[in-house]
């Protein structure tokens, strides 16, 4: 009780004062304040990605350093595994400021610079199609969450198979890499990956909605991050495929 009389005090920014979702014993304005900041971060989040990316993208002696110099390789291996490094001790700081927000973004800058790296060598037509797309399905699919939730809908079931269908994707990319199955395979990937994605979106926003507590707002944020990222990237699997 004295955390969350703290954070009203201290809560500029407040939200509507009604309930979420049925028997909602919190405090409804504590957990929209909550859910504004947590997506006030996202919206940060993916204005670097998107300034970081862009700048991959429109600076080709960037993305040729990184995929045609031993020194960039190296780089670009470092990046890839910068994101899942930075995990660890966000995990462990992700309550103490300013080292949770400089953690997360580091995170956010190599993950950005991997998706530039991603996009480099894709035609701005498919960039484009795979954006759009993605917005549209991310604000529908909360837009849906929010009203789910608001008439007692609970999605904390999807968990288990969500883990599951995360570790299906992976073999799936494991045999991919070592034996190619094609543009068809490369087709079903994406698809799998998007429906997977749009699944996590609806999980992680309804827990968003219920389950976080007021001090993990940089996990909610992260989660929700990582899902619209890897369904862009799901999209941008699928247009550039059959753009090939």
């Amino acid at each position: 009780m004295m955390w969350q009389q703290a954070y009203r005090k201290n809560d500029v920014e407040r939200g509507p004062t009604q309930q979420l979702y049925p028997v909602q014993l919190e405090n409804p304005e504590l957990r929209w304040g909550f859910i504004r900041k947590v997506y006030s971060i996202i919206a940060l989040q993916l204005l670097v990605t998107i300034a970081v990316a862009a700048v991959v993208v429109s600076v080709p002696p960037i993305s040729h350093f990184f995929t045609a110099t031993s020194g960039g390789l190296a780089c670009y291996i470092l990046l890839i595994f910068t994101p899942f490094i930075v995990i660890c001790p966000l995990y462990y700081y992700h309550q103490k400021h300013p080292v949770n927000y400089l953690l997360l973004g580091i995170f956010t800058v190599a993950l950005a610079f991997a998706v530039g790296l991603t996009c480099a060598y894709t035609s701005g037509k498919v960039i484009l199609e795979s954006v759009i797309l993605t917005t549209a399905v991310v604000i529908s699919l909360t837009l849906y969450t929010f009203w789910a939730a608001k008439r007692g809908y609970d999605f904390n079931f999807l968990g288990p198979f969500l883990f599951g269908a995360v570790f299906v994707l992976i073999i799936f990319a494991l045999i991919q890499i070592f034996f190619p199955l094609g543009k068809i395979g490369v087709m079903i990937y994406g698809c799998l990956a998007s429906i997977i994605f749009c699944a996590y979106i609806i999980y992680d926003t309804d827990n968003l909605i219920k389950r976080y507590t007021y001090d993990e707002f940089i996990w909610a944020a992260i989660a929700l991050y990582l899902d619209i990222i890897n369904l862009f990237l799901s999209l941008l699997t699928i247009f550039r495929a059959a753009d090939s």
